[in-house]
């Protein structure tokens, strides 16, 4: 069998659904951050084993929950407002039976969804390393978490889905109000453009040291929301996802705003400079 790890803080209204959704597992564990609502009320009721934890980064928060005593080698990790379908959960059982042990993860395809409308043009990154074997990975960057995986990564071809805007769109933009912050103050550190080699970017074999190399070099382009908007819209096709992906691309183009924004704030408050 496979565990479930699920972190939450506040998630009353997506937490029964995505129990729900991995009802299969014989091993639910949810990791809360101080929740003030029913979260840790319905996990229980659903059967999940609690864990609470003070919250001190993305990446600080994964890697504690991947201490917790699972009963089983393998870990999915999932965000509350995410669900497994049936067909990648067959996937899932069938990959890590007999795996080897060289075999330390497994990417997953996230599907994305705004009002209803998969957006598969418009997501910039469907896949996502969600089932670990326990031991063999952790987490790193404070924000947007990049894990990194002591093995071999291997990709399954089912999905889960992800309502991302499931609390609306308000809640959505406060949310990424938070990370654009600390995105700024990486990028105002020199951090997060560490590693901005195009070599990297195009010819690593690690699919995240890829990833991370290309959004180190985006970070140093002029302009990056316009060419963010642009290249979702009519590279990636988020104009084929209709109202949807117009909607996606924009605000995602108004978060690189964001974050371009606060960094010339912190830029100029070191400097000692007007704001």
């Amino acid at each position: 069998m496979i565990s479930v790890l699920i972190l939450t803080h506040n998630e009353e209204q997506d937490l029964p659904g995505c129990l729900d959704s991995v009802a299969w597992s014989n091993d639910i564990h949810v990791l809360d951050s101080g929740s003030t609502d029913r979260t840790l009320e319905i996990a229980r009721q659903h059967g999940a084993r609690v864990a609470e934890r003070s919250f001190d980064g993305f990446a600080a928060q994964r890697n504690a929950g991947l201490q917790l005593p699972f009963h089983n080698p393998w870990v999915l990790l999932l965000d509350a407002d995410e669900r497994p379908t049936a067909e990648l959960v067959a996937e899932m059982h069938q990959a890590v039976a007999g795996v080897p042990q060289a075999v330390s993860a497994f990417r997953i395809r996230r599907r994305d969804y705004l009002w209803g409308t998969w957006l598969k043009h418009a997501q910039l990154t469907p896949y996502y390393v969600r089932l670990l074997r326990l031991g063999h990975a952790h987490y790193t960057r404070d924000i947007n978490e990049v894990v990194q995986v002591n093995g071999e990564i291997r990709q399954l071809h089912c999905a889960f889905d992800h309502m991302a805007f499931s609390k609306g769109i308000t809640h959505w933009m406060a949310k990424h109000n938070t990370y654009s912050s600390k995105e700024a103050e990486l990028l105002a550190s020199g951090e997060a453009v560490h590693g901005a080699s195009l070599y990297r970017a195009l010819f690593a074999r690690n699919f995240h040291e890829r990833r991370v190399a290309q959004k180190a070099i985006f970070y140093e382009l002029p302009a990056r929301p316009l060419i963010k908007w642009c290249y979702m819209m009519f590279v990636r096709g988020a104009i084929l996802d209709g109202a949807a992906g117009v909607m996606y691309s924009t605000l995602h183009s108004f978060y690189e705003f964001l974050i371009e924004v606060k960094r010339q704030e912190l830029l100029r408050r070191r400097a000692g400079k007007p704001l």
